[in-house]
């Protein structure tokens, strides 16, 4: 009974969010970024960072548009563990592969704050990368500066200073699936 409970709080949540972004426009924005990321990185032999969880969906649709030599690997860094606002940093995974004297593209669903992302380019740095670049699908747009890095390298599409969902950002720790950008809505 206490899983039919959460499955209908979920589908209420999707029912009346606030579409922001259809798959098809980020199938087009996806195309541009790669398309940037190309001109730039394709003589360097990128090391790509997924950042999980939210940067699995954008990774695995944009490295397929990529058509140069690149190594994939991850790193997990989280500040919110299901919760919709952020707290202190938790590192729970860091890549496999050596970033030294590498360039490293960090590839990552939303900039909100900054924080997260800047933490993960100062560990590149620290872990030897020459250069580390930096991909997101959306950034939201704040009232304020942000705390952490300003804006990334690439950029896909803006969002309203709302709580987002889908393309492998989540609400409370579902929703990641949703192929679209969507808004919860009153918040």
């Amino acid at each position: 009974m206490e899983n039919q409970v959460e499955i209908e709080k979920i589908q209420n949540v999707l029912a009346k969010a606030d579409e922001l972004y259809t798959e098809r426009e980020l199938s087009n924005v996806l195309d541009d970024m790669a398309e940037g990321i190309s001109q730039r990185l394709q003589n360097k032999y990128p090391v790509c960072l997924s950042v999980m969880l939210g940067g699995l969906i954008p990774t695995g649709q944009l490295l397929p548009r990529l058509n140069f030599p690149l190594e994939i690997d991850y790193i997990h860094a989280s500040r919110y563990g299901g919760d919709t606002s952020g707290s202190d940093l938790h590192w729970i995974k860091y890549p496999n592969i050596s970033l030294e004297n590498r360039t490293v593209l960090v590839i990552d669903d939303i900039l909100d704050e900054g924080l997260t992302l800047q933490a993960i380019i100062k560990y590149c740095q620290q872990a030897g990368a020459q250069e580390v670049f930096t991909a997101v699908l959306i950034e939201k747009t704040l009232d304020k500066q942000r705390p952490g890095i300003q804006q990334a390298d690439f950029t896909g599409l803006t969002v309203p200073n709302r709580y987002v969902f889908g393309y492998g950002m989540d609400y409370q720790g579902q929703l990641r699936y949703v192929p679209g950008i969507y808004a919860v809505h009153g918040l």
